[in-house]
């Protein structure tokens, strides 16, 4: 099954991302929200992504104008994905969000679309469970920022079929990723082993062991990490990072997955990461300053 046509459901920062490579690997996109402003700000964030692109020397006003012919904002959902041959769901992480979304669109997809979730944390099979055809539904899981980071982790449940897998790895390929193929158990590969460090590495800064700088070096340096630990927590979002703890700890009844008092502390304060400019570290000039924690 080739793909021609893609639909992006979710307009904000992961949504956003995902259109763009989908609209620079040659598709025809069409990125949907429900809200005008926020499919406007999704919009915006690709070009100013594409214009600094420009700006560094990295690609061409030439590339910018073939992309954009290929990216589409709509807010009609039946006008989103009809004729398309993927749609990639990048809602909020609610099961019911989710699950509501897929009943609608398969309404108006045609019988040989593939359906792929963006979730990092939710139930493939159960967000599959709420439509007809759940062979076509798998997990998508990619990484902020979109257009740069290479990993695409691919998430097969019970009934997904052959045919579905094939398609998620090809067009992994042709969007420039590499894919891994990861069962549907809680936290799949990635988010298991991302959220349980980066919780860690909070608890060792509530604890006094060093600075969130200092910690981040450690494990930049001494293991190689492109990012530290509680520089990436602000910048995937730190209410992200909580509810996936949660539903781990909900999923294997097993506290040593609850988030850390600090972290519910930050979330509380609305201090959410780099997107609300105060996470764990102070983002207003840009860059990842120290700041003071929340006593808890």
């Amino acid at each position: 099954m080739g793909i021609d046509k893609v639909a992006v459901i979710g307009a904000g920062t992961m949504g956003a991302g995902i259109a763009q490579v989908c609209a620079q690997a040659g598709w025809n996109t069409t990125l949907y929200d429900a809200f005008p402003e926020g499919l406007e700000k999704g919009m915006q964030r690709v070009d100013a992504f594409w214009d600094k692109g420009i700006a560094r020397g990295k690609t061409t006003v030439e590339q910018k104008q073939e992309w954009s012919k290929n990216l589409h904002a709509e807010s009609n959902l039946e006008n989103a994905v009809k004729d398309c041959d993927l749609i990639i769901e990048a809602v909020p992480e609610i099961l019911e969000l989710k699950q509501q979304i897929f009943q609608e669109v398969e309404q108006y997809a045609n019988q040989n679309a593939v359906f792929a979730t963006n979730t990092s944390s939710l139930s493939i099979g159960k967000i599959a469970g709420a439509i007809n055809r759940p062979e076509r539904l798998i997990g998508m899981h990619f990484f902020n920022p979109v257009p740069i980071m290479k990993l695409l982790e691919l998430v097969r449940h019970d009934k997904t079929s052959n045919e579905t897998v094939n398609v998620a790895e090809e067009a992994g390929l042709v969007m420039q990723k590499t894919t891994i193929l990861v069962n549907d158990v809680p936290g799949f590969a990635t988010s298991r082993l991302g959220v349980v460090l980066g919780n860690e590495a909070i608890r060792m800064l509530a604890d006094g062991v060093a600075s969130a700088k200092d910690i981040d070096t450690a494990m930049v340096l001494g293991y190689k990490h492109p990012m530290g630990p509680l520089a990436l927590t602000d910048l995937v979002g730190l209410d992200v990072r909580r509810d996936i703890l949660r539903n781990l700890q909900d999923s294997f009844d097993d506290d040593a997955y609850a988030p850390h008092p600090l972290l519910e502390k930050l979330v509380e304060k609305n201090r959410l990461g780099k997107k609300t400019g105060m996470g764990i570290y102070d983002w207003s000039s840009g860059q990842a300053e120290e700041t003071e924690m929340p006593d808890f």
